[in-house]
């Protein structure tokens, strides 16, 4: 499936490299929360995390944890955020697993808050026993 991030990796739209190799890719995302926000992006179109190999997912999350050290020593960031929507429902605009690693400063000003909700009596067991994996 050909995304608009396969045609980056091909050279067909410019953009911001910060890392290649076989698995994944990251640039900086044209649309920042905060300058820096970078993507971390599957080399193949994976759609969401269940269709992505394990090892791929790993991969992503080793390339988060030096990406977030990069953005601490050198933008001076005080914390990250460290996204993947999942799912056209969850906000993800692009059917191409991606993670987006957002540097975040005190006092920035941008919220990321969920509304949150509240379970009745019992129901949370319930949900749990639900949900066990």
């Amino acid at each position: 499936m050909e995304t608009i991030f396969t045609k980056i990796l091909k050279g067909e739209i410019p953009s911001i490299f910060l890392h290649k190799d076989e698995l994944c890719f990251s640039i900086l995302d044209i649309n920042p929360v905060n300058k820096g926000h970078l993507l971390i992006i599957t080399t193949e179109a994976y759609p969401t995390l269940e269709s992505c190999p394990e090892a791929v997912l790993s991969h992503m999350m080793v390339l988060a944890k030096k990406a977030d050290k990069v953005l601490r020593e050198k933008l001076g960031c005080d914390a990250t955020n460290v996204i993947i929507n999942n799912g056209k429902e969850s906000g993800q605009e692009v059917p191409h697993l991606h993670l987006h690693i957002i540097p975040r400063y005190k006092g920035d000003g941008k919220t990321l808050h969920l509304v949150k909700e509240t379970y009745s009596d019992g129901e949370i067991a319930d949900y749990g026993k639900k949900l066990e994996f």
